[in-house]
């Protein structure tokens, strides 16, 4: 669809400092929180080394990200960036829905380190108990209340939850610096490895697969290249500074840890910071700070369904999934079908996965996949020229990217099998109903261009102008039921607004401000955004 001339124009706002917090914000989350006790597992007392080598495999997916999106700033994403370098539906539809169960995946394991911070602030001895799943279902039914009704956020407010989430990470670096200035704790102990039965080298490649899981964010951070004052000048500088920083923070927060928790202890239950609390600063209330972890875990878990639920209204929409999953309600403008949906799979993941590493490391294994392709993409757009100055990352470094991230992705980095069947049931039921959808077109006579498979397709609509929507960033939204040859936000649905389970915050929530949107004559009725 061509761009009109009357359509309206995103607004370039951002500097440097608030599209470093933005950053910063989308990558910090529950990862740290609730898997720095796991990671110990693997690896013993070098736990921030993980972190590190995670730290690494992201910065070098990251160049392949800052090269896209400057070369193509209105078609952020990595289902878009898929079907422009290999021009194939069915992966499109493959990668989109990836990132969508990434996002359930994560907020599932949210709701399980909510649910062992909840059980530590009330003083509850609920560790290792159906209890705990129990506070996570209701956790998960109330996030889809809240969903339903529909959400409204603001720049201000994810500031502030960037900030109190940050606080609480920092508020454990000041714990390690108090211990270290009065002679408390271990700090040899960050140096020692205890691979167990397996050679060093595997035991540090499977802490990095579970680890990952922390790092992931910033992908979902260059939706907001389009509101930057000088994208291709600042963005890249500010999304590495910001990875910089979280992976400082994190190998920080992964040496107090472990200088005040010996291995063991730390990896024995599901509040590893916690217990660095109690140990580090006994004086300390320990539960204003499972509130504060409640709080950071929580607002991913939130962030998360929202855009999983609103993602898969897109698609629906575009008929490539069944037409009921694109139903809205007609009070509350959100599309409830979809939120039963996505709760219900998110329930099956609380019930039948359980634990955190193993729903942490299955976010972590879908994504991997998706970056493995986007690195390849990158490699693959260098032929398709554009006029405009963008970024352009060293060679070797999508190479790198792509292998990396295969290498995670396969069986010989010793990840456990609950993962890869977790991950290919959720894939699996996406294409069964792609399979269901498809069949129905048929059968109906639907053209090709009912159910999403014309030539450009789902992604090309999502470098329309009314795809990208106006510059309502932090105004409500709404979401109502329109006919199917309009143009819908389908295009950052698809791409761009879901690729961060583990973005917490500001990035996420913001771009999500911008994705969903009636069309102009619908009234500004309050909507969910997404993550």
């Amino acid at each position: 669809m061509a761009e009109t001339t009357d359509s309206p124009q995103l607004v370039r706002v951002l500097g440097p400092g608030l599209l470093l917090l933005f950053v910063i914000g989308d990558i910090l989350g529950t990862g740290i929180y609730a898997l720095t006790g796991e990671v110990a597992n693997e690896v013993g007392g070098v736990v921030w080394l993980p972190f590190l080598v995670a730290f690494a495999v992201a910065t070098v997916t990251a160049f392949s990200y800052l090269e896209l999106v400057t070369k193509y700033p209105r078609a952020a994403g990595a289902a878009l960036y898929t079907h422009k370098a290999f021009g194939v539906h069915f992966l499109t539809f493959l990668v989109a829905f990836a990132v969508m169960s990434s996002g359930i995946t994560s907020a599932a394991t949210a709701a399980r380190a909510f649910a062992a911070n909840f059980a530590e602030a009330f003083g509850l001895d609920l560790a290792g108990t159906a209890g705990i799943t129990v506070i996570a279902l209701v956790f998960v039914l109330v996030l889809a209340v809240i969903n339903f009704r529909g959400v409204a956020e603001s720049v201000k407010t994810n500031v502030v939850l960037t900030m109190i989430e940050l606080g609480g990470l920092l508020i454990i670096v000041a714990i390690g610096m108090w211990a270290l200035g009065f002679g408390g704790g271990d700090f040899s102990r960050v140096v020692e490895i205890d691979p167990g039965d397996r050679s060093v080298f595997s035991a540090v490649v499977a802490g990095t697969a579970l680890a990952f899981f922390a790092m992931v964010g910033f992908e979902d951070s260059v939706n907001m290249a389009e509101e930057c004052k000088e994208p291709t000048r600042i963005f890249p500088r500010m999304l590495l500074l910001g990875l910089g920083l979280a992976a400082l923070v994190y190998v920080l927060v992964s040496i107090t840890a472990i200088a005040l928790v010996p291995p063991d202890e730390l990896g024995a239950g599901e509040t590893p910071l916690l217990r660095v609390v109690e140990v580090g600063a006994p004086a300390f209330p320990v539960g204003i700070f499972a509130f504060v972890t409640m709080f950071a875990v929580a607002n991913t878990a939130l962030i998360n369904m929202l855009m999983a639920s609103r993602l898969i209204y897109g698609i629906a929409r575009e008929d490539v999934l069944p037409a009921v999953l694109g139903r809205v309600h007609p009070t509350r403008r959100t599309p409830y079908v979809a939120i039963v949906f996505t709760t219900l799979l998110a329930v099956g993941l609380v019930v039948f996965v359980g634990g955190v590493p193993e729903l942490g490391g299955t976010t972590a294994l879908l994504l991997l996949g998706v970056f493995a392709i986007v690195n390849v993409a990158a490699l693959v757009l260098r032929r398709d020229h554009v006029e405009h100055r963008h970024f352009r990352a060293p060679t070797i470094l999508p190479v790198l990217g792509a292998a990396s991230c295969l290498f995670l992705v396969l069986p010989w980095v010793d990840r456990p099998a609950t993962q890869y069947r977790t991950a290919g049931v959720l894939i699996g039921i996406g294409v069964v109903l792609w399979l269901v959808t498809r069949l129905a077109g048929r059968r109906a006579g639907r053209p090709a261009s009912a159910t999403g498979r014309e030539e450009g397709g789902i992604a090309r609509r999502a470098e329309s102008r009314e795809a990208l929507g106006g510059p309502q960033r932090l105004r409500t939204s709404a979401i109502e039921p329109r006919p199917r040859t309009a143009v819908t936000s389908m295009a950052r649905d698809m791409g761009t607004a879901v690729s961060s389970p583990q973005a917490p915050t500001i990035g996420a929530t913001t771009a999500a401000s911008r994705n969903w949107r009636a069309p102009r004559s619908a009234e500004p009725v309050p909507a969910a955004c997404r993550t």
